[in-house]
């Protein structure tokens, strides 16, 4: 990986390396779970409109207290040229002795990107590759990562595009690069405002959604061909809110939930039991979401996420 201290800038110039409201929503004000929360922690990343990468992390103690507030990169993009990202990782790569990053981002001339990078001391060390076109007015990108064996590991992406349709892809090795290879689609998600993952395993992926008519959602998907999600509605109401949803695993089964609500740049905290079938309201969490690209970070040591 080449060391590019104005990422930025050679981005710019085409240079690449090819390969709400003040309280909770009524219905989860309503619920009560005596789930253990207790040092469990979320990291909200954002890509700001300057291009610099930033990183909040909350806990869920009783207030909710911000643990970390900064910026982890400056001017890895242009000003303005993201427009979507997938959830980013963090931690020490295996290929990379420095502190490594990657992700997905969706920029304004609707490619796909597939990114890594390190903080070094003179810059900023990137590798960006190109990993698709023609996502204008895709909602949302994820991909799951998931260790089958002690050395195969299953990569799947997902995009809900701008008709509704969730689309899928096995994300396959390459000579170092990974190709991008459609393995079903499903319509019906018309409605969806944002979708976060809960839930990772050999056989499956779930997602958490919340819809414009205020519902929320978990949405299994079976790693079977033909694809067939199981869509069950867990809450009727009030979720219409939030523009943006974040996950972190909270003890076995739970989830933290980060609920952000772009009109009043404010984000809700949740504490979510497995299958979402409970879900107590934390409050509102310390600080401001003024990006206008919100994502959630994880660890390489993360264990995987199994909310339902």
């Amino acid at each position: 990986m080449s060391k590019l201290s104005k990422t930025g800038a050679l981005l710019a110039a085409g240079v690449l390396t090819t390969g709400l409201l003040t309280t909770a929503p009524a219905a989860a004000r309503q619920d009560t779970t005596a789930a253990a929360t207790a040092a469990c922690r979320i990291s909200a990343g954002a890509m700001t409109a300057g291009g610099d990468h930033r990183i909040q992390t909350f806990a869920s103690t009783r207030p909710i207290t911000r643990t970390e507030n900064r910026t982890i990169a400056k001017g890895l993009w242009p000003a303005n040229r993201v427009r979507l990202s997938s959830s980013w990782f963090k931690g020490r790569g295996e290929e990379n002795p420095e502190i490594n990053h990657s992700g997905l981002v969706v920029d304004v001339e609707n490619t796909l990107y597939d990114g890594q990078y390190a903080v070094v001391s003179d810059g900023i060390a990137a590798h960006w590759q190109r990993a698709g076109w023609g996502w204008g007015g895709y909602r949302a990108v994820e991909r799951s990562r998931v260790l089958l064996t002690a050395t195969t590991e299953r990569q799947t992406g997902y995009g809900l595009a701008p008709d509704g349709t969730l689309r899928r892809w096995n994300l396959i090795p390459d000579n170092g690069r990974q190709i991008w290879r459609a393995s079903g689609s499903a319509t019906g998600y018309a409605g969806v405002k944002s979708m976060a993952l809960i839930s990772q395993t050999k056989t499956y992926d779930t997602f958490l959604m919340n819809a414009r008519d205020g519902a929320l959602l978990t949405v299994r998907i079976p790693t079977s061909s033909p694809m067939k999600p199981v869509v069950k509605r867990v809450r009727t109401s009030t979720w219409q809110v939030f523009e943006t949803m974040l996950g972190a695993r909270c003890g076995n089964y739970g989830t933290l939930l980060l609920g952000i609500d772009k009109d009043t740049r404010a984000g809700y905290l949740y504490a979510v039991g497995h299958g979402a079938t409970v879900i107590q309201g934390l409050g509102k969490v310390p600080g401001t979401f003024p990006d206008p690209v919100n994502f959630a970070w994880r660890n390489y040591s993360d264990p995987l996420l199994f909310g339902e």
